[in-house]
């Protein structure tokens, strides 16, 4: 079996776990606890500490510290881990904290992200797939970000808020509550500013669902309905649109209040 391609000046714990096809550039340094997928590529002066778990194809460019204690005053070195999935790119000088027994102990990030430079992820956030965060966003702790949302350049994501799926945020925006599915939201702090069509054709959504999700829109924020109100609507709707269902769910979890 072939060995992993590891520059000679990379530290590799001898009790980290990379696959053979797993490279490595120079002045990296993998503690122990630290397990690497096939095909990943690590790229020079990155610090990955553990316990974290890092799935195939990833690629981690220069400077990244991922794996990191989390910071939080309450942590007292606890053993809680970072996930990454697999197909993530990660871009220069980016931050992912381990997670904290207060919560569920574990940052995971999902599949096929693309993470830019200077971003930050804080301890037991919980990204999904195929999202998208501009440079120098940062999720606080606690956050959840659902599938295909993204975060313009600079926004910042307040402690225990909830991205949805198909979210897109202007640049330097600033999210203190909750952001329901589909939304496109902008501003300090940030304010809905109709859906986000653009993204939803692009992944395939028919001119007729997003009509529907349109419609939605205008029940939760134009029609002068109070939330409760709103949510009776919509139940109405999803018989004619199924995608309303994602909404309507978001908004009987959502525990900070919704964006408005």
């Amino acid at each position: 079996m072939s060995q992993p391609r590891i520059h000679p000046t990379a530290i590799i714990d001898p009790r980290a776990e990379l696959d053979s096809s797993v490279e490595v550039g120079a002045y990296t340094t993998i503690g122990p606890h630290v397990r690497i997928g096939s095909g990943t590529t690590i790229g020079n002066h990155v610090v990955i500490n553990g316990p974290t778990t890092i799935g195939k194809n990833n690629r981690i460019f220069h400077f990244c510290s991922l794996g990191e204690a989390p910071q939080d005053k309450k942590y007292r070195d606890e053993p809680t881990t970072l996930e990454i999935g697999d197909g993530n790119t990660i871009r220069e000088f980016c931050t992912f904290n381990r997670g904290t027994i207060q919560d569920k102990g574990v940052t995971r990030i999902g599949n096929d992200n693309w993470v830019m430079a200077y971003v930050h992820i804080a301890h037991d956030c919980d990204v999904g797939n195929h999202t998208i965060l501009a440079n120098n966003s940062s999720l606080a702790g606690h956050v959840e970000m659902s599938d295909y949302a993204i975060l313009g350049g600079f926004t910042l994501v307040h402690q225990f808020c909830k991205i949805g799926a198909h979210v897109i945020t202007a640049v330097g925006s600033v999210v203190f509550k909750d952001i329901p599915p589909y939304i496109t939201a902008a501003g300090y702090d940030a304010k809905p500013h109709g859906i986000n069509a653009e993204g939803l054709k692009r992944r395939g959504f028919s001119p007729e669902i997003i009509t529907q999700i349109k419609r939605a829109y205008k029940t939760l924020y134009r029609n002068g309905l109070s939330l409760e109100e709103a949510k009776a609507e919509l139940a109405k709707q999803i018989g004619i649109c199924p995608e309303i269902q994602p909404l309507l769910d978001f908004l009987s979890i959502s525990t900070r209040g919704i964006v408005r």
